[in-house]
């Protein structure tokens, strides 16, 4: 009998982080899909209904997690998918400005991968 993984969406503007995360989350037998913009990532939500959780970078041109998160909420199909904030903001006040956001965690990079997995069990 086969497990059905729920899955990741990674969304990034750094291919770099797109990779390492992936690489590591796959070990950990996560199933991952991935964005390198905002709207590329509202593209696979709207086709993909299994994605369970997803990982956003807070830092990207064109359209920020910030702003991806509340257009998030203003949709049907998107606003009930939780999302990890995954940021090297990691100054006083950047966790509770991302949760605030609605995000439902936060993780700082470099990323602690047991602190994620830790996170992501929560939702998958």
């Amino acid at each position: 009998m086969e497990v059905k993984t729920k899955k990741i969406l990674i969304i990034d503007d750094d291919s770099r982080n797109i990779f390492a995360l992936t690489a590591v989350l796959k070990a950990k037998k996560y199933n991952c899909l991935s964005a390198q913009s905002a709207k590329e990532g509202f593209d696979i939500l709207q086709q993909d209904k299994d994605v369970s959780v997803v990982l956003m970078d807070m830092m990207m041109p064109d359209m920020d997690g910030y702003q991806a998160m509340k257009k998030m909420k203003t949709e049907p199909l998107m606003k009930d998918i939780p999302v990890i904030a995954v940021t090297a903001q990691a100054m006083l006040g950047d966790k509770e400005r991302c949760l605030n956001a609605g995000a439902v965690g936060y993780i700082s990079k470099p990323v602690n991968v047991d602190e994620l997995v830790l996170l992501l069990n929560k939702y998958c």
